[in-house]
């Protein structure tokens, strides 16, 4: 238990959503993925003194004790941290834009702006290694065995390349552009796809295997074009790696009408994002101007909701319409 008799009045935190740009699925089976802080969507974390640990948010507002079972793992978060700060009660108030069951790494984003709002309430410094450390704890509890990637990303300011078993390596963003992220309004369905790739993998395994590769390839290629300010190049590669998961049955026909919609608005490159079935498609531009063209054609397509961040800088400046 650490002893910490400063505590301030309130305290503020904050995290960023993530996407993942390059190689999702391929992952699975030994290849690099991308993943990169999305800072257009954020989640905002308030700290003070309560007479009871309560917490509010859109999702539910009550007594900590009263949560329901979706968040048991922000309930067992606080716990955590107060235990190990000997803190008092508090009051936590949650603000998102991340949507839920995106593939934008809301569950993890809310961990890290909780505990960065806890650690500044209590006066104590934030280190990379102890922020993850408590992010980690409510992500397993959340989904089992998590990669660690969403916390590392909704936690970070860079790109990050990522394989199984491997350390995370996270790169400069150094790419003249505007990402535009449009949300088909429908819940990702992961372990559906996963399961369908998997399955693709023992009845054509030499087609899937390929794919996997060629999947492989492609993000490699992309950490090279996002080094080298190379955003056509990464456009291409981007469109390449949507057929590839059209070929792996991830995609559905609503994920491919926006990235044609992106395509046919002079998008350099569009594709899915994430789990595939559902959740968020991601398209690359040119600039400001052209970001907002193609996200009001999402929208008029069918778009629940699109955000645009300007890249090439550190961190990303997200875009106001």
């Amino acid at each position: 238990m650490i002893e910490v008799p400063n505590v301030k009045e309130i305290a503020t935190g904050q995290a960023s959503g993530k996407i993942i740009l390059m190689g999702e699925h391929a992952v699975v089976y030994g290849e690099p993925a991308i993943a990169m802080p999305f800072s257009a969507t954020q989640v905002t974390a308030v700290i003070r003194r309560s007479q009871e640990d309560f917490l509010d948010s859109a999702y539910f507002t009550g007594p900590l004790t009263q949560v329901p079972q979706s968040l048991n793992n922000l309930k067992e978060l606080i716990y955590m941290l107060r235990q190990d700060f000997a803190a008092p009660p508090l009051l936590c108030t949650i603000t998102s834009t991340i949507p839920a069951e995106r593939g934008m790494g809301s569950s993890a984003a809310v961990a890290v702006a909780v505990t960065r709002a806890f650690l500044a309430w209590q006066q104590v410094e934030e280190t990379p290694a102890g922020l993850l450390h408590y992010v980690n704890q409510s992500e397993k509890i959340a989904h089992g065995n998590p990669s660690g990637i969403d916390a590392a990303a909704t936690s970070g300011t860079e790109p990050i390349l990522f394989e199984r078993d491997k350390p995370f390596h996270a790169f400069p963003l150094k790419l003249d552009g505007c990402l535009i992220v449009a949300d088909t309004g429908v819940k990702g369905k992961t372990r559906d796809t996963v399961r369908d790739v998997a399955s693709l993998m023992t009845t054509n395994p030499q087609q899937a295997q390929r794919a996997i590769q060629q999947l492989g390839d492609l993000t490699r290629q992309a950490k090279e074009a996002i080094s080298a300010n190379q955003a056509r190049y990464l456009g291409l590669l981007m469109n390449e790696a949507h057929t590839l998961l059209q070929s792996l049955s991830v995609s559905d026909p609503t994920l491919d009408q926006l990235v044609q919609v992106a395509r046919r608005n002079n998008a350099l490159g569009a594709k899915l994002t994430g789990g595939g079935r559902g959740g968020c498609m991601i398209a690359l531009a040119t600039d400001a101007h052209n970001a907002a063209i193609i996200a009001n054609q999402l929208e008029n397509a069918g778009a629940a909701a699109t955000w645009i961040q300007r890249l090439g800088y550190t961190p990303a400046v997200p875009v106001s319409l």
